[in-house]
């Protein structure tokens, strides 16, 4: 038995080439090198901005006696966390390739995502806690603060959607990022609300209300984020890419492959795919042009950008290969 093993080279330009559009900033991937350091200082002005709002709309909060700024300081404070890790990931993709580095930096990435999740799950249940004894028990509002504080925490979310506006189609970073703003932008018309709301009719139930349905946009994120980051954590297979699919491609694209089974692929991050597999080659064609063309099938199809292939001999000697090849 013959036995080939061969790596494809990460390559962070290669780095799932537009594949996984739903992903969550944070995706530690690159694909046009000219465009990146624009990209990255669009993340930064972002952080900053949403990190100084949120300061401002807590301490308003606080001040004013409103909930519905705390809340809208905490959705803030939860999209501060994701936008510093799509700047982080845009500034990692641009890096040399470096196995041990960057695979850690992927895994150190959905590790604090699934922490950034279960901080929001507990600030959701403190908003409806305090929300509730709100309604039994309603407290004075300064109304007056609090639709100035609302008012600028909305500019400044027109102000960082303007900042991340007219990013690339490929940029993923970006992309994830913007759709947390947008959450932000609801929860700080929610505040607005809010303030006219008390201000004009005295109803200091429209706070708590309005509190509520901030922490269901708040839930709502951090729910698909756990399960992405978990499903991640469990070596899960990424979406649309089956080991069906894998062995059907490679077996009518790939060049000199007679069969395929032992497929595995599974991902280091949002944005690194990685497979491993068994192929079995057609009698004379060299291991070497094989494995090239399964790399390039996996890349373009799946992107899948790291691959490691098992090239046996006419007949595997393990069982289990045996009986897969069987039964495939």
């Amino acid at each position: 038995m013959h036995d080939h093993h061969h790596h494809a080279h990460d390559d962070p330009a290669m780095a799932g080439h537009g594949h996984d559009h739903d992903l969550g900033p944070g995706t530690s991937q690159s694909h046009d090198h000219a465009h990146v350091p624009r990209g990255e200082r669009r993340l930064l002005w972002a952080f900053a901005l949403t990190t100084i709002t949120l300061v401002a709309e807590a301490i308003g909060g606080w001040i004013s006696g409103s909930l519905a700024l705390l809340a809208d300081a905490a959705h803030m404070f939860v999209d501060a966390a994701a936008l510093l890790f799509a700047w982080l990931g845009a500034l990692f993709a641009r890096r040399p390739a470096d196995a041990r580095r960057s695979f850690g930096y992927a895994r150190m990435e959905v590790l604090a995502g699934y922490t950034n999740a279960l901080t929001q799950i507990f600030l959701v249940a403190w908003i409806v806690g305090e929300a509730f004894s709100r309604f039994l028990a309603p407290a004075p509002i300064l109304s007056g603060t609090m639709l100035v504080v609302a008012i600028v925490g909305l500019v400044v979310n027109l102000v960082v959607l303007r900042v991340l506006g007219g990013h690339d189609h490929d940029d993923v970073n970006t992309a994830g990022a913007r759709l947390h703003v947008l959450g932000d932008l609801l929860g700080s018309v929610g505040a607005v609300i809010a303030a006219l709301l008390v201000r004009q009719f005295d109803w200091l139930w429209a706070d708590p209300l309005i509190s509520i349905l901030v922490a269901l946009l708040i839930l709502n994120s951090a729910i698909r984020l756990l399960r992405r980051c978990a499903h991640i954590l469990l070596e899960g297979v990424p979406e649309g890419v089956d080991a069906e699919r894998v062995v059907a491609a490679l077996g009518t694209e790939a060049e000199g492959v007679c069969d395929v089974h032992h497929v595995q692929v599974w991902q280091l991050s949002g944005g690194r795919r990685v497979a491993t597999l068994h192929a079995r080659l057609v009698e004379g064609i060299a291991a070497d042009r094989a494995i090239e063309s399964i790399q390039q099938v996996l890349r373009r199809r799946f992107g899948i950008a790291h691959v490691t292939v098992q090239v046996e001999g006419p007949a595997c000697r393990q069982a289990e290969c045996a009986q897969a090849a069987r039964t495939s």
